[in-house]
């Protein structure tokens, strides 16, 4: 085999794979894929669905569409509620496509058909919210208004050859100036309530002070009462005693007396007093009857 035919026989080789790879598609099971003749789908085999080694000629053309659910999130946006209220609300839609076909000649790439979902979202929310007011929006009426969204996204939408699975109000806030105002009132009413609470507790602290020191007052004014009356009856009892010891034995009464007398007088240290030996104090020092003497 001389050159020219070797050289001949590597280009046709050449030739037959590009041709083959040229005739050839791979599809993965995320993704559908339109098959394009001169810009328009093949008859009977335009959509391809089915996930593997596909055939096509040579002059057809491929478009891979994504066939998972698409998240798209909106930015963020101020609506104004029917009650004048500004709010600020995220939300975010998901979408599948469902004609490719159609999908495919209006917007032609996910790129393109989320700038178009996203104008379409926005334009339902500021619709929607703009009739409710901020309570219905934030908290009474969320789910309805929710399922309004949905449904006005998914019906302007569907020009799109997509359907809309969800579209939900992802978070609503105020403002930030309103937001740091409202935080503001917030603050001082908090700060009026917990003054009206300290209030509250100091008056009734000095109320219950006020309460134990009238109790303790009179707790210790009946105790000083049953005291002196139980030192009353003593005493009385004592002086009783005493009487009747000395009725019974004057003797010995004065005689014990005398040494308590004494126990008085002589247990004090440095204690002086003049006294004549013959004094009445010290007759039981003479005389152990303690009579004394007449001189």
């Amino acid at each position: 085999m001389n050159q020219p035919k070797f050289l001949a026989l590597i280009a046709g080789v050449f030739v037959l794979l590009i041709l083959a790879y040229s005739a050839t598609f791979e599809l993965y099971q995320t993704e559908k894929a339109l098959l394009l003749r001169f810009g328009e789908p093949v008859p009977d085999r335009g959509l391809v669905t089915d996930p593997g080694l596909h055939f096509k000629m040579p002059w057809e053309s491929v478009v891979y569409l994504d066939n998972r659910i698409l998240d798209l999130e909106s930015s963020k946006q101020e609506v104004l509620a029917s009650d004048n209220q500004r709010l600020e609300v995220d939300a975010f839609v998901r979408y599948k496509i469902e004609d490719p076909l159609k999908f495919y000649q209006t917007v032609g790439s996910v790129a393109n058909a989320d700038n178009q979902i996203a104008s379409v979202l926005n334009s339902a929310v500021r619709r929607v919210l703009g009739e409710a007011n901020q309570t219905q929006i934030v908290r009474d009426d969320r789910a309805d208004l929710t399922a309004k969204i949905r449904d006005q996204v998914n019906r302007e939408a569907g020009r799109f050859g997509v359907s809309v699975n969800d579209a939900r109000i992802r978070r609503v806030d105020l403002p930030r100036q309103i937001s740091e105002k409202v935080f503001d009132r917030m603050k001082t009413e908090r700060a009026r309530e917990a003054a009206e609470f300290r209030a509250f507790g100091q008056q009734e602290a000095q109320q219950i002070r006020s309460s134990a020191q009238r109790d303790a007052t009179v707790i210790v004014a009946d105790a000083q009462q049953q005291a002196d009356s139980m030192r009353g009856d003593g005493e009385a009892e004592r002086n009783h005693i005493f009487a009747d010891a000395y009725g019974k034995d004057p003797d010995f009464f004065a005689f014990y007396r005398s040494m308590q007398a004494y126990d008085m007088v002589f247990k004090g240290k440095g204690a002086r007093f003049v006294v004549t030996p013959g004094s009445d104090f010290f007759r039981y020092f003479d005389q152990a009857s303690g009579k004394t003497t007449k001189p």
